[in-house]
């Protein structure tokens, strides 16, 4: 059986489509996913399963929308396995994460797209914004005390935008520690 973190884009985003971590455990839970876990109200989901990865996407971009009466086109789902993790991790750029007082920084991983289509989306501010290219993610690093004069809100009117799910550094980080501690 193989353990899976699965990130699910568009739920519990601004008031919509909401979808209570009990119950989407549940659901997850009578879909015959093992020893489910959800990490806060954001999509983030370790589950074990014999499936591949893209049966389990397909199955819970099929579900959700139908179970939670959802926007539909906002859903999107990301499996990655622990080492797929642990390579956005240990591939992060040189001090990247490292000052989150400093720092605002975000994994923008990528769901059904390539890096380039993703990467020609953002238009980062000299000064403020940074980004790199990664495998599958967008590392994305925002100058704290200048936040509000960012660009990367930008990216949300963009078709690809659709196709990326955010993750701040923490949060990914935290998925991973999880994986190491519980499964």
């Amino acid at each position: 059986m193989n353990t899976y973190v699965v990130l699910i884009r568009g739920i519990n985003v601004g008031g919509k489509n909401k979808v209570p971590m009990l119950q989407l455990k549940e659901c997850l839970e009578q879909l015959g996913y093992k020893d489910v876990l959800t990490y806060i109200a954001s999509g983030n989901v370790i589950l074990r399963s014999d499936k591949s990865a893209k049966e389990i996407k397909a199955t819970i971009e099929k579900v959700l929308p139908v179970t939670f009466k959802l926007e539909s086109n906002l859903i999107k789902v990301l499996v990655l396995t622990r080492n797929e993790l642990q390579a956005v991790i240990d591939n992060r750029p040189e001090g990247f994460g490292d000052e989150p007082t400093k720092y605002h920084s975000d994994a923008i991983f990528l769901i059904d797209t390539n890096i380039n289509d993703a990467i020609a989306v953002f238009d980062p501010r000299e000064g403020v914004d940074k980004i790199w290219p990664g495998k599958g993610v967008v590392y994305s690093q925002r100058l704290s005390a200048l936040r509000v004069k960012s660009r990367l809100s930008k990216i949300i009117g963009t078709p690809v935008y659709r196709s990326m799910t955010i993750r701040n550094w923490a949060t990914t980080t935290k998925l991973l520690n999880i994986l190491k501690e519980k499964y």
